[in-house]
């Protein structure tokens, strides 16, 4: 089986860092920094995030990987939340998720959600790439909004949002987008709050006899249509 190299190193860029990651920065940003599919431009934007997960103390890294996608619920990293909120279609969808993984023949050994970007790119990255352009097109509006937001926050971690558009070929749809962005940021030390909106109905991930196992366009396909998000802890 072919790996694409790009999308499993973004993977790793996005998820949360540990010593491990911390060394195989050199080589994860070597393979970005050739990939002809980005622009150089892209290239020389995400140079700053690797070289800080490379050379920054490990334990700023991780407080502040908690503070951006853990704390912040627009800032989530579990895409259906971007789409489903915490309605039962996000239910439904996360079990066809889950067929479409095991049908594709993968298996993450990780504790996140089915729909945890990281875990999705890993995936993406044994699959062809028309059709994991697709699947990006499909989140494209999402994309951008988490740039915008990362952006707004002067973090590095916005020029990978940035690389995976550009890796789609898609535009983002504006008003999808600012309809995202209308969702108010919250004060990430703000406990109490926090707190408070944390409090989420169970998502169950049994058999649904609904679900079936459509192609990767077919589960994402809703991902023009969305809703307020709810966040989910990070298992670290």
């Amino acid at each position: 089986m072919t790996i694409d190299r790009t999308f499993k190193a973004i993977s790793l860029v996005l998820s949360y860092p540990t010593r491990e990651l911390q060394h195989a920065m050199p080589e994860i940003g070597g393979v970005l920094a050739s990939d002809t599919r980005l622009t150089a431009a892209a290239r020389r934007a995400l140079r700053p995030l690797i070289e800080e997960l490379g050379g920054r103390d490990i334990y700023d890294l991780q407080e502040t990987y908690v503070g951006l996608f853990d704390r912040s619920r627009t800032l989530s990293l579990n895409l259906f939340e971007h789409v489903h909120g915490e309605s039962r279609d996000r239910g439904g969808a996360m079990v066809s998720l889950v067929e479409m993984y095991r049908e594709g023949g993968f298996d993450p050994a990780t504790s996140e959600l089915p729909d945890h970007l990281p875990m999705l790119l890993e995936f993406l990255s044994t699959r062809p790439f028309v059709e994991a352009q697709e699947t990006l097109a499909d989140a494209a509006h999402i994309l951008e909004a988490l740039n915008a937001r990362l952006g707004r926050r002067e973090s590095p971690y916005g020029a990978v949002f940035a690389a995976l558009l550009q890796l789609s070929g898609a535009k983002a749809d504006k008003a999808a987008v600012a309809e995202l962005l209308e969702e108010p940021e919250m004060d990430p030390d703000d406990l109490e709050a926090l707190d408070k909106v944390w409090e989420e109905t169970e998502v169950r991930f049994g058999p649904d006899p609904n679900a079936g196992c459509p192609q990767v366009r077919d589960m994402l396909s809703r991902m023009d249509q969305p809703n307020t998000p709810t966040p989910q802890h990070a298992a670290e």
